[in-house]
């Protein structure tokens, strides 16, 4: 789809309140109530992941296979700077691995990120029906099935995090992978505060762990994003020496998304954020 519109803003820098907001909520705890909506759409979630390991023969993730999965899944031409990073994450005594794939749309990024991960469940979530009613469409599976571990439910992002990260403390998930493939940018100064790295979820979204991906074609977006990792990392303190923070700009042979297509074939420029922790 050429001619996509290129991100337009008032802003032409880091938000000036950027520190202060993302300090402020790294103090705090994001306590609004869990829609039952998501909550149901979680326990569905648990279920898929239950199942797909005890059809595997694996009632718990065989960590070497899972191991060689990342370090195969990770060396594709779109991920292969985050290769050991992820595998890194990934430990022999590592609980049931989940990967995320939040702000889904219609599922064709899913789709993508469960080949490169074939032993690992990847959970695609998204709050709009309409988009996921599109979910591997043939479109998107090129003639080819859709991967056994590929599963798309509808929640809200928010809550479901809350969720996920309520089971890694638990010692039930680790995620070794979270990817964040184009959010909606906010471009307006009165709307930063609706960016997830300027709302009281960042927080939880860096503590689920692992690596966490973001791409954008706007380069704000992407640099406050990454500084904001590092202030809520610090905040946490976190040691510098274990963390790992890169905003760069990529060019996608074989785009994962319907925006990654539309921004590339406009010739724009794409950037992408990588967050291990």
């Amino acid at each position: 789809m050429p001619g996509a519109n290129s991100v337009t803003s008032n802003q032409e820098s880091l938000h000036k309140d950027l520190e202060k907001v993302v300090r402020k909520y790294a103090r705090t705890t994001f306590l609004r109530p869990i829609a039952e909506h998501t909550r149901e759409a979680f326990a569905k979630a648990e279920e898929f992941v239950r199942d797909f390991y005890n059809a595997a023969g694996k009632g718990d993730p065989v960590p070497e296979q899972v191991r060689d999965d990342i370090k195969s899944g990770v060396t594709s031409e779109n991920a292969q700077d985050s290769a050991p990073e992820i595998v890194a994450t990934v430990t022999k005594t590592a609980p049931r691995a989940v990967i995320l794939d939040s702000g889904c749309g219609t599922g064709e990024s899913t789709i993508h990120i469960a080949r490169r991960f074939p032993h690992i469940p990847v959970i695609g979530i998204d709050k709009s029906c309409d988009r996921l009613n599109k979910a591997g469409n043939p479109v998107q599976t090129a003639g080819e099935t859709i991967p056994q571990n590929a599963f798309w439910i509808r929640a809200e992002l928010l809550d479901f995090w809350r969720l996920a990260l309520d089971r890694v403390k638990a010692g039930e998930w680790h995620i070794p992978y979270h990817a964040l493939y184009y959010p909606n940018p906010w471009p307006k100064q009165s709307e930063a505060t609706r960016r997830f790295h300027m709302h009281p979820i960042f927080p939880t979204l860096l503590a689920l762990g692992g690596v966490t991906e973001l791409r954008t074609n706007w380069e704000i977006y992407a640099r406050e994003f990454a500084e904001a990792a590092r202030i809520v990392l610090s905040e946490n303190g976190e040691s510098t020496e274990i963390i790992e923070i890169k905003c760069e700009t990529f060019t996608p042979a074989s785009p994962e998304t319907a925006f990654e297509r539309k921004y590339r074939d406009a010739g724009q420029k794409l950037w992408k954020v990588i967050v291990k922790t």
